[in-house]
């Protein structure tokens, strides 16, 4: 990126020195993506990274804001949240929500108002104070230009009451803070000032009749596509992309080469970066779909390329702009959530699931929406069809050059639309840009509301009223002991702690200046360490002491449990305040201050672990009688519950159970894979069971046999992705279920279907081995009337009747049938 670029410098230094919310915005091609992969590797600040949909989360290396904060699919009215708090968060990520500095949501301009609002209620919900989005900051990165957010006509009707546009800028919580917009001016994509002239009128919805003619000039009626070497057609809807690169394989003479993808854990279908299977032939035309990671940088998401040769596991590219081939080979993409550090309070990226394929997809033609972020050196645009404002935009924003952009059809002044929206929207932020000067006041305000806050001790003496309002208000039917004298302990609260806490503020507000930062004010310092030392004397010697040496006990169990509530919500708050000042001791540091806050909120003492018992495996077993009794149990509740037997409990589970022999529920939870919910659900049915035997066979001591080794075992080598899927129908010949096949090879159901249907595709595999034929036929109607590439829509024609495993297998079977 160019270090003269004053615009992401700015950026930069709003988001690590203010608590503004930022949005970050720029034409295609400004590096708006550069600049989010930089942050998450250097921003000092903790950090979780969010988009609206799966493909844009994996893209971004982020999540979904929707699973990282639980919220359900349709419109959400701010105050209105019966149904938006249904879902019960993990401890994990509570303390990950408190743990939050900074959320980062990438493309920004498909994200809703409402949506925004909602998750504004969660961080809320689980931070200190009332302020907007808990506190945190946001940083918004997107062009609001390109594509809109989705919104049905019956949810606007419930939402436009409510909300001025769909717009993320008509959040109601984010108009209550202070929003800074930066938008990046330098173009790296284009360089020819006539094409980003061109561009910018498109972008604005703002054609005059000479440049319509001067885009149109693209329009070649004559132009063979079928010629057109590394051109890639851009298309409005999914079917039209699919038509013709299917129609263009077809017409390849020689094999077709199918790569199945390998899915490891979390990874949903939605959100694959390519297709869960490839079909390729030599002489096709590919698109890579993400960059080369490897010091040669022999490749980039949207570089084209023609397949020279498929050998094994090599697809070799040969891109024209290229003096050597392309060695390609599968690459993994990871599904990421987010877990919290207990030593260090850092949020830590933590994987999920894996996707593992070749990064190419068939590049014939592509979809405007899925070619965002992309660019091309050569293209087709087909926007005939263009539906949604920012669409045609899009489409010719991917190209370098107007020379590279050809026209499948003119384009009218009707197809070039800006939402009137968002172009005020934009025209006011532009008015007002911030400058230098505005950074640097941000800065000392950012300072200055942190310490203000530090020291303000109002809630605590809020809630510690409360308490004593509940414990004294009660005293008929609350028996309190320790803590000592209550009232004086108050008494002393207040008039130290929260009157002394409410005349330093004022102090400080007489000691700030609005050109200094407090962190390099000698006099201010100074104050700032002698007040760290009183407050933490007063607290640790008040409050602090006696807040947790209570006793509170109670026969009426509803004001105990209000009691125990607002005494917990006051110890969180103690030591929240404490570790603030703490932080103090030797000056201030926003960092230091916002560690020590997060540390205190969420304990910084790791739970200690389980000591771990040793986990056998079945040739250790010594009660064989008693395994198979625990097999026969398992199979009649997955019979009962119409489950697969694995759902019930896992084989290592019984395994367990049949060499440890645990005579009570203690004993039983501590085998590995018995937890709570187990336990509760079958813990009696299996003490009965081993209870039986032991008596049977007089079994008052058990002997273990000796530990397996304590040192990890090597991991296996995955199988040759020619022998992965004849290991799976080997296992299915031996009479497992796709479900137990999975369960024993550690991989997800949908590719153990997928290597089946690779088998009934050469007809080696009779289809009605697996799918019955009635729901065959009914997947068969379908398939013939949306075509054979298009899954989705015959899945949402279908609906539960199937699922992508059935209609995938059907498909492999027509496929045969044609064959033959």
């Amino acid at each position: 990126m160019d270090a003269k670029n004053s615009e992401l410098a700015l950026a930069g230094q709003y988001v690590r020195d203010t608590g503004c919310n930022i949005f970050l915005t720029g034409k295609a091609g400004t590096g708006k993506t550069t600049f989010l992969k930089g942050l998450r590797h250097a921003s000092p600040k903790r950090l979780v990274v969010a988009a609206p949909t799966g493909v844009a989360a994996i893209n971004a290396g982020g999540v979904t804001l929707h699973s990282f904060f639980q919220l359900p699919f349709g419109p959400f009215i701010p105050g209105n949240q019966a149904g938006h708090t249904q879902y019960r968060f993990s401890r994990e990520k509570i303390d990950i929500i408190k743990n939050l500095d900074l959320l980062v949501i990438d493309e920004i301009s498909m994200v809703r108002a409402d949506l925004l609002d909602a998750v504004d209620a969660v961080l809320r919900r689980f931070r200190m104070g009332d302020e907007p989005f808990g506190g945190v900051q946001l940083l918004m990165i997107g062009d609001l230009f390109q594509l809109p957010p989705v919104v049905r006509d019956e949810d606007w009707q419930m939402l436009k009451s409510v909300y001025a546009s769909p717009y993320f800028f008509s959040s109601t919580a984010l108009g209550k803070t202070e929003m800074v917009s930066i938008e990046l001016k330098h173009i790296y994509r284009q360089a020819d000032n006539r094409f980003i002239a061109l561009l910018n009128q498109v972008r604005g919805g703002r054609m005059d009749a000479a440049s319509l003619e001067a885009l149109n000039r693209r329009f070649i009626p004559d132009f063979d596509t079928g010629e057109a070497e590394g051109c890639i057609t851009l298309c409005t809807h999914n079917r039209q992309a699919d038509a013709i690169n299917d129609s263009r394989l077809d017409r390849l003479p020689g094999k077709t080469y199918r790569f199945d993808a390998e899915i490891e854990g979390e990874f949903p279908e939605h959100s694959f970066p390519t297709a869960a299977t490839l079909e390729l032939k030599q002489g096709a035309q590919v698109m890579f779909v993400r960059n080369d990671l490897s010091p040669e940088k022999r490749y980039f998401n949207g570089k084209i390329g023609t397949i020279s040769a498929i050998s094994g596991k090599t697809i070799r590219i040969n891109c024209p702009e290229d003096h050597s081939i392309i060695d390609v080979e599968p690459v993994t993409w990871e599904n990421i959530d987010y877990k919290l550090d207990r030593e260090t309070q850092e949020i830590r990226e933590n994987k999920i699931g894996a996707f593992s394929q070749y990064p190419l997809r068939l590049a014939w033609a592509i979809t405007i929406h899925k070619s965002q972020g992309l660019t091309f050196d050569r293209a087709i645009i087909d926007a005939q069809a263009a539906f949604a404002h920012g669409q045609v935009y899009v489409a010719l924003s991917r190209c370098r050059t107007l020379e590279g952009m050809m026209l499948s059809s003119k384009l009218t002044a009707g197809a070039i639309k800006a939402d009137p929206t968002v172009c005020r929207f934009t025209e006011e932020n532009q008015s007002r840009e911030p400058t230098t000067d505005q950074l640097n006041c941000q800065k000392v305000r950012y300072q200055q509301r942190l310490l203000l806050n530090c020291f303000d001790f109002s809630r605590l003496g809020s809630l510690l009223g409360r308490l004593m309002g509940l414990l004294l208000g009660n005293a008929g039917v609350v028996h309190v002991s320790g803590g000592g004298d209550l009232r004086a302990m108050q008494a002393q609260t207040e008039s130290e702690v929260c009157g002394v806490g409410e005349k330093f503020g004022r102090q400080l507000q007489g000691l700030f200046s609005d050109n200094a930062l407090p962190s390099s004010d000698a006099h201010i310092l100074e104050r700032i360490t002698k007040a760290s030392a009183y407050f933490q004397e007063k607290l640790e010697t008040g409050v602090a002491r006696a807040i947790p040496a209570l006793v509170i006990e109670s026969d009426n169990k509803s004001i105990l449990k209000k009691i125990n509530r607002v005494r917990k919500g006051l110890q969180s708050e103690i030591d929240s305040r404490l570790a603030g000042v703490k932080s103090c001791e030797q000056g201030f540091a926003p960092e230091a201050y916002f560690r020590a806050i997060s540390a205190a909120m969420t304990g910084e003492t790791p739970t200690p672990k389980k000591p771990s018992t040793p986990l056998y495996s079945e040739e250790d077993i010594a009660h064989p009688e008693l395994f198979e009794t625990l097999k026969a149990w398992r199979a009649e509740k997955a019979q009962a519950e119409a489950i697969a037997h694995y759902q019930v409990m896992h084989q290592k589970t019984l395994i367990q159970i049949a060499i440890y022999l645990p005579d009570s529920s203690d004993a039983l939870k501590k085998i590995k894979g018995i937890g709570k919910q187990l336990a509760k659900r079958y813990g009696e049915e299996l003490l009965a069971m081993v209870t039986e035997y032991r008596k049977k066979h007089d079994i008052q001591t058990v002997t273990l046999p000796d530990p397996p080794p304590a040192e990890a075992k090597p991991k296996a080598k995955p199988a040759p992705r020619g022998e992965t899927k004849k290991i799976s129908l080997e296992l299915f010949e031996k009479g497992q279920t796709i479900a137990q096949i999975a369960e024993t090879r550690g991989l997800v159901p949908t590719t153990i279907e997928s290597h089946l249907a690779y088998f009934v595709e050469t007809g080696a595999l009779a289809i009605d081995r697996l799918v019955a034929d009635d729901k065959r036929k009914q997947i068969e109607v379908e398939l013939k009337r949306v075509g054979m590439t298009s899954l989705k829509e015959a899945k949402q024609a279908l609906g539960d009747d199937a699922s992508y495993g059935d209609i995938n297998l059907v498909r492999a079977h027509l496929k045969w049938k044609k064959q033959e």
